[in-house]
């Protein structure tokens, strides 16, 4: 019996030492990319929301400058926040006081609620700036993030002053949802929320119409970056949420001006939700289109994009 339970106890060891190793390359990824941000003058804080239900994980502009405006980044599936920025981090910062936060569920936030809505998200990172004594803000979202700041905007009109939305499909129709879904042609919650190294090099493919950068990593790296994932459940009821709503017909026009950035070549959202959307909010919205650009126009066109933000939000300020 003695035996049997030391046998046991080693098995267990083993299999806690081998996940470590496989979380070494990731981590040591993670290290590098907190020291980048850091080196943009962003450090790392936690706000603890909803009587402490939730705590939200956030990048913080180290200094305020009063001489330059608040901008919220807000990102979508495929890792957390510092992933997603890492092309676009370093130029925003010199423009703007940046705030990044891991949404409920992504990264180091996480919440005992059960809400797993892009309301509640919208809320959370609401309140997180609130904490962090931040009254006035723009927001920028791309994909699931996109879906957030329509909703902060929605329910944080004085907060909120510009919007912009990347690669958002908000606006569409219940066959547009099925084509898509359909023309995708793989179960869309195993690619968002991955579990094989040959998953995630399927989001890549899907995100990105210049390049495949997921053939660059190594299937070491990608099976880390699965292994990292504490949230993984909680992810998958996330988007199955959002897949399992009907169109709002009821779905309220922004007051804010609003600038929608969508890439040519989108395979997730195809450009024509971009323009569904441009109508929908009317005279106060603008729609830009990069060409040659997919999904991830992060990642495909950062340049272009910080640019395209960052006149759109410093027009009209004094």
């Amino acid at each position: 019996m003695l035996s049997t339970i030391r046998s046991l106890r080693l098995h267990s060891r083993l299999l806690s030492l081998h996940g470590g190793i496989k979380r070494l390359p990731m981590e040591a990824a993670e290290a590098l990319l907190s020291l980048y941000y850091s080196y943009c003058s962003l450090s790392p804080c936690t706000v603890d929301l909803d009587d402490c239900q939730t705590s939200m994980h956030i990048w913080a502009a180290n200094h305020r400058r009063c001489n330059k405006p608040n901008l919220v980044l807000v990102h979508g599936y495929g890792g957390n926040s510092k992933w997603q920025f890492i092309l676009q981090v370093a130029q925003l910062t010199r423009d703007f006081n940046v705030y990044i936060p891991d949404l409920v569920f992504f990264g180091k936030s996480y919440s005992t609620r059960t809400e797993r809505t892009e309301e509640f998200q919208a809320k959370c990172v609401c309140d997180g700036m609130k904490k962090l004594g931040v009254d006035r803000f723009s927001v920028y979202g791309i994909s699931y993030g996109g879906f957030v700041v329509y909703r902060m905007a929605e329910m944080e009109e004085k907060m909120v002053e510009k919007v912009v939305i990347v690669s958002s499909g908000i606006v569409y129709t219940e066959e547009q949802k099925s084509e898509y879904l359909e023309k995708i042609g793989r179960n869309v919650v195993e690619i968002l929320v991955p579990e094989k190294p040959e998953e995630i090099r399927t989001l890549c493919r899907l995100s990105m119409y210049k390049s495949d950068i997921g053939k660059w990593f190594p299937d070491f790296f990608l099976r880390g970056f699965i292994a990292a994932d504490r949230w993984r459940k909680e992810r998958q009821e996330l988007i199955e949420n959002l897949l399992s709503k009907k169109p709002d017909p009821h779905l309220p026009v922004l007051t804010q001006e609003t600038l929608i950035i969508w890439g040519e070549k989108d395979n997730i959202f195809p450009i024509q939700l971009g323009h569904q959307l441009h109508r929908h909010l009317g005279p106060k919205s603008t729609l830009k289109i990069i060409k040659d650009v997919g999904h991830a126009a992060n990642v495909e066109a950062p340049y272009s994009l910080n640019e395209l933000i960052t006149s759109f939000v410093l027009s009209g300020r004094s």
